[in-house]
């Protein structure tokens, strides 16, 4: 397979991006905070590649991008009070949420469990992919596991060159840091990763403490 580079800011390249999408396939492209790939979120098909294109093991978890908020009863039965506390806050942004998955989401993206992680990226490129396809996008960092999160479209090829179609170019991403991933399922929140979003800002928002415990729900 040849994996090209597209710039995301033309048309006919984010209208064949769309196209993959919708064909099944799994594409990179930039987020707020690293490269990404992605597939259609509901397409069992589709989720199963993105475990195969970074060698993932299936025990974790993948989670869901979102073009906005209002999209979260598609992916989640139920909004934690913390969740909504933190989503108002910071999404669009580096904040991954996880909640109690709906019925319709693939037990593989969930890895078996029961919650799913959510973010809303602050990045047009994502959000309009979203809004294209009309569903949200199973998605994770645009690496081999346990490579280097990738921050621009080189370091992407670099890695994935061969295993995906096609990379959207959008240029550098803002930081190489992963989102932080609060776990909202449990009563206080629990911190799954320290990430762009510094711990005291999540305790401020919320009014307490909150414990840390680093698990393989993403990444």
């Amino acid at each position: 397979m040849k994996t090209q580079i597209l710039p995301a800011v033309d048309t006919e390249a984010f209208a064949h991006a769309v196209r993959l999408l919708r064909a099944h396939k799994v594409i990179a492209f930039p987020t707020d905070t690293v490269y990404g790939i992605g597939a259609r979120g509901f397409d069992e098909g589709a989720i199963e590649q993105l475990f195969v294109v970074k060698t993932r093991d299936r025990g974790k978890a993948i989670p869901y991008l979102l073009s906005d908020v209002e999209q979260l009863p598609l992916v989640a039965h139920a909004i934690p009070d913390a969740a909504r506390l933190l989503a108002a806050k910071f999404w669009p942004g580096g904040l991954t949420l996880i909640m109690p998955a709906a019925a319709r989401v693939p037990r593989i993206l969930i890895a078996g469990g029961t919650g799913v992680a959510v973010r809303v990226p602050n990045n047009r490129t994502t959000r309009a992919l979203i809004d294209a396809l009309g569903v949200p996008l199973a998605a994770t960092s645009a690496n081999i596991s346990g490579g280097p999160d990738p921050a621009n479209a080189r370091e992407v090829l670099a890695q994935l060159n061969g295993r995906i179609p096609l990379i959207l170019d959008g240029g550098p991403t803002r930081s190489n840091t992963p989102s932080t991933v609060v776990d909202a399922t449990t009563d206080p929140p629990t911190i799954r990763r320290v990430g762009v979003i510094a711990v005291e800002e999540i305790e401020r928002v919320l009014g307490k403490s909150i414990r840390q415990s680093v698990n393989q729900v993403t990444g």
